[in-house]
């Protein structure tokens, strides 16, 4: 098994990586939330949201609170666990 065999090439992106690392520590965040916090436009944040959503590590809820459209994000269990791969293959990489 090489070194680089867990390093998952959906969270090779700033911005996934950032989604990732917000939704491990908080149980959900929106849309507005994800886009001040990582600095990304609306476009490129709705590439990268519907990238994780594609591979099933974030789930999408969308909503309205009062009559403006919330759409909120939260990790799967799946999105978790194969983050903390990622992570703890990085940890290995770099320890080495």
């Amino acid at each position: 098994m090489s070194l680089i065999d867990n390093i998952n090439k959906a969270f090779d992106h700033r911005i996934r990586l950032g989604i990732m690392s917000i939704l491990m520590v908080n149980d959900h965040a929106d849309f507005k939330m994800l886009k001040e916090l990582l600095g990304a436009t609306d476009g490129n944040l709705a590439s990268h949201t519907k990238a994780l959503e594609k591979e099933e590590y974030i789930k999408v809820e969308k909503q309205f609170i009062g009559r403006k459209p919330n759409t909120r994000y939260s990790a799967t269990k799946l999105g978790k666990l194969q983050f903390k791969k990622h992570i703890e293959a990085l940890e290995k990489l770099i320890g080495k």
